[in-house]
């Protein structure tokens, strides 16, 4: 049985009751909408504002089932190398524009560039490929609006719709130039790694993966679909530069290693970062935790760099 008490410290503990104070453990037995309730809330209290200088704008382009809502940040001191396409966390079923909203305003105000994130359908109103449908929506806008390159970035959930959409955009004229995924979920063996060492990991679970895998197909087995499981694609060619960091604690950490394994195999430019003593979700801790402060800046680095076209790892 993992120790948490000897990897985890003082201040993420901290994080971690605090979090908890708002978002009960037992909370994914709750009803949807109670589900929502409370990660809202819970995303509320964790707010830290705007930089300053950066400002938003909400709006949305039409999709080919409905229009995709989005909030587009912008820089008073711009730097047009490349824009950002967010896609936020939460489980497939939770999030939207305010959830990350902090997050996406200070990687607009640290890097420069322009981030567009995407207010994607959820489930269980709107099942697996609803998201990925939106993702690929936002990117083919992203691409035929911008006059500068496109890099993905997203967190757990919308991790897994960067990677996804990383895979189906390889032979556009306009694909990402890069992408970078923090603690994704992207469809690995659930019977080995991170996911048997830290299966009652504390924020999240094999228990809370199972439910949000179910939700997000209304239970039916999708083994093999590349645009759900992006690690089930047998082709890890010619995909953009990407940067995965994940949290030790964390059931998902090991699809970071094997993801970036796939793509060097492959010839690819890939490198991952397992931060030491981390949990899910701890982007929400990153001006109160030492560790997360410095993995945000670890993300704002890369995001920088990949949008510039370099490759410093």
């Amino acid at each position: 049985m993992t120790d948490y008490i000897k990897l985890i410290d003082a201040e993420t503990w901290a994080f971690i009751e605090r979090t908890n104070s708002y978002y009960p453990p037992d909370t994914i037995d709750y009803t949807i909408a109670q589900q929502r309730e409370i990660y809202d809330r819970m995303c509320r209290e964790f707010f830290a504002g705007y930089p300053q200088g950066v400002t938003a704008e909400t709006t949305a382009i039409a999709g080919p089932a409905c229009d995709v809502p989005m909030r587009i940040y912008r820089n008073a001191k711009p730097d047009h190398a490349a824009m950002v396409l967010y896609l936020h966390g939460g489980g497939f079923i939770l999030g939207g524009l305010d959830s990350h909203d902090d997050v996406c305003a200070e990687l607009c105000g640290r890097t420069g560039y322009e981030v567009v994130s995407v207010d994607y359908r959820l489930a269980p109103e709107h099942l697996h490929p609803a998201a990925f449908e939106d993702a690929m929506s936002a990117i083919e806008w992203a691409a035929g609006t911008y006059d500068r390159p496109v890099l993905l970035c997203g967190d757990s959930a919308g991790g897994n719709l960067c990677a996804a959409v990383a895979h189906a955009t390889r032979g556009h004229a306009k694909k990402p130039i890069g992408q970078v995924l923090i603690y994704p979920g992207l469809g690995g063996d659930r019977a080995r790694g991170s996911y048997v060492t830290h299966a009652e990991a504390p924020m999240l679970t094999v228990r809370d993966l199972e439910f949000y895998k179910h939700i997000r197909t209304g239970g039916v087995d999708q083994t093999g679909d590349i645009t759900l499981y992006p690690l089930a694609d047998a082709d890890f060619a010619n995909l953009p530069p990407t940067v995965l960091i994940t949290a030790q604690c964390d059931p998902l950490s090991s699809d970071g290693e094997a993801y970036r394994d796939r793509i060097v195999a492959a010839g690819g430019r890939a490198a991952w970062f397992e931060e030491p003593g981390l949990v899910h979700g701890y982007l929400r801790a990153r001006h109160a935790v030492g560790r997360a402060r410095a993995s945000f800046t670890r993300i704002v680095d890369a995001v920088a760099t990949l949008g510039k076209g370099a490759w410093t790892w």
